[in-house]
């Protein structure tokens, strides 16, 4: 299955609500989430860590490491997935050989995504706000360590929430 359309969540309403009251944007680039991205690479041994957040029509990086566009439509979005199920992480050993991503632009061409984690990042009301993902050009067989990863998501969705 190709992923087509923007992957509407159940109450995208207010989901998007919750994003635009965070004002997110005033938090990109902000130096600790940079640093958790940063983290999140080491972790999953992977040369691109991210936070992303899933906007009305696209994903767009809010903090990154490693070569990741800043912004995708959300339509071509691995993270526009993931947060179709906030508490679980999206693993994707291959995405070449998975049938939601085979023939997504960004698998079959630049920048090549073969491997792809990404843990939702939610609001206190539940709301998924974008994913912290690790992303590879390769696949991989050993999994991460998904328990740090987690901790890692639970302190940018402090961040997050934090005033400006």
């Amino acid at each position: 299955m190709l992923m087509t359309g923007p992957m509407i969540v159940a109450d995208e309403a207010a989901r998007q609500a919750a994003v635009d009251r965070l004002d997110l944007p005033s938090k990109r680039w902000d130096e600790r989430l940079q640093r958790i991205a940063e983290r999140a690479a080491d972790v999953a041994r992977t040369p691109i860590g991210a936070i992303s957040v899933v906007d009305r029509a696209r994903q767009w990086m809010i903090a990154k490491r490693g070569p990741v566009e800043d912004e995708v439509p959300r339509a071509l979005s691995f993270c526009a997935m993931a947060i179709h199920r906030p508490g679980e992480a999206l693993i994707v050993p291959d995405a070449a050989q998975d049938p939601r991503f085979a023939n997504n632009p960004y698998v079959k061409g630049t920048p090549a995504i073969r491997f792809y984690v990404g843990i939702p990042l939610v609001d206190r009301s539940g709301y998924p706000l974008g994913a912290l993902c690790v992303i590879d050009h390769e696949p991989h067989q050993q999994m991460p360590d998904l328990y740090d990863l987690s901790a890692l998501a639970r302190e940018a969705e402090r961040i997050f929430i934090q005033p400006n």
